[in-house]
């Protein structure tokens, strides 16, 4: 799962550094218990965001929804991006083609909205989860087209 926050450069500019490095801050804090909560594993902070792995599909696009509640509470607005593959171990970072298509997946991703791949709604049958078909999407640097879905709201 990747995360990011919308017009953060913007919101940079506004409030100025010492600010947003303590907004930041917060929303640091948040993803972190949330990723915790859902049992997932903090890779690294992106900056602007989070990326993270889970040993399940359906927990990850959970842990997704409610940072993007928890942020939306202190005035950040996040998407996210989330895939399924096989991933190469770099110490504590982590690599390999489905890390890339992840970050991909949440590029594509408009303001608040959560995407997947086929292959994490495939995975996720019976959860309860529901999405929207964006159709098949091309993916920067990725081969072929990749089908997308946006969660639904619950």
């Amino acid at each position: 799962m990747f995360t990011d926050i919308v017009g953060s450069t913007e919101q940079l500019a506004k409030l100025g550094d010492k600010a947003w490095r303590q907004l930041l801050d917060r929303h640091d804090a948040v993803t972190s218990r949330q990723v915790e909560r859902f049992r997932g594993r903090a890779i690294k902070q992106t900056g602007d965001g989070v990326l993270a792995t889970f040993d399940g599909p359906a927990r990850a696009v959970q842990c997704a929804r409610t940072i993007q509640d928890a942020t939306r509470a202190i005035g950040l607005e996040v998407r996210a991006g989330l895939h399924v593959g096989e991933c190469e171990l770099r110490g504590d970072d982590i690599g390999g083609l489905a890390v890339h298509i992840a970050a991909r997946v949440a590029a594509a991703a408009g303001p608040g909205e959560i995407l997947v791949s086929s292959t994490v709604k495939d995975l996720v049958a019976g959860s309860g989860l529901e999405f929207s078909d964006r159709g098949p999407q091309k993916l920067k640097g990725v081969p072929g087209e990749w089908r997308l879905f946006s969660v639904n709201p619950p």
